[in-house]
């Protein structure tokens, strides 16, 4: 009976509060994420999502990323990332690099001029997500947020090889 019940629940219409919660958590994330790409895009050219892979490929050992990794890192369809790092190439930020032990494989390298974009951007980065989310949260909600957010991915091994935010 208790396993009739859950089922149902799984399936019934969100009460107030729930709406609230997933809207909510819906919203906030969509105007973040639409307001800080906005931003890098203005002031370096820079949309968020390329922003997002310079990032994961400097803190990657040696400043290269195998594709497969990089495609696993990131929130985008591998031909959605190769697209992005055929751009990136094209930019001179990333230089791709075949791979010795897997003719098939090959790396997105960090190039010199990509480090000094993800530099400049990383200010204005940091600046937005500080300016638009964590100054309008107390430090306890962070770690409310925190708990939350690692209790909903766990068993989600996506953001596992995410970089730092920096």
């Amino acid at each position: 009976m208790a396993t009739t019940d859950a089922t149902a629940r799984r399936s019934a219409p969100f009460d107030a509060q729930e709406l609230r919660a997933w809207r909510g958590m819906l919203r906030a994330h969509a105007a973040l994420t639409k307001a800080l790409d906005a931003e890098l895009e203005a002031e370096h050219g820079l949309p968020l999502s390329s922003y997002e892979v310079l990032l994961h490929v400097w803190h990657a050992d040696g400043r290269r990323m195998r594709m497969s990794d990089l495609a696993e890192s990131v929130i985008l369809s591998r031909s959605g990332l190769t697209r992005l790092v055929d751009r990136l190439e094209r930019e001179g930020l990333v230089a791709r690099e075949s791979c010795p032990s897997d003719a098939r494989g090959s790396f997105a390298r960090l190039t010199p001029a990509g480090a000094a974009k993800l530099e400049a951007a990383r200010r204005t980065h940091l600046a937005g997500v500080r300016e638009r989310f964590l100054d309008r949260v107390s430090a306890e909600e962070l770690e409310v947020l925190g708990t939350v957010w690692d209790r909903i991915l766990a068993g989600d091994d996506t953001g596992a090889n995410a970089p730092p935010c920096s």
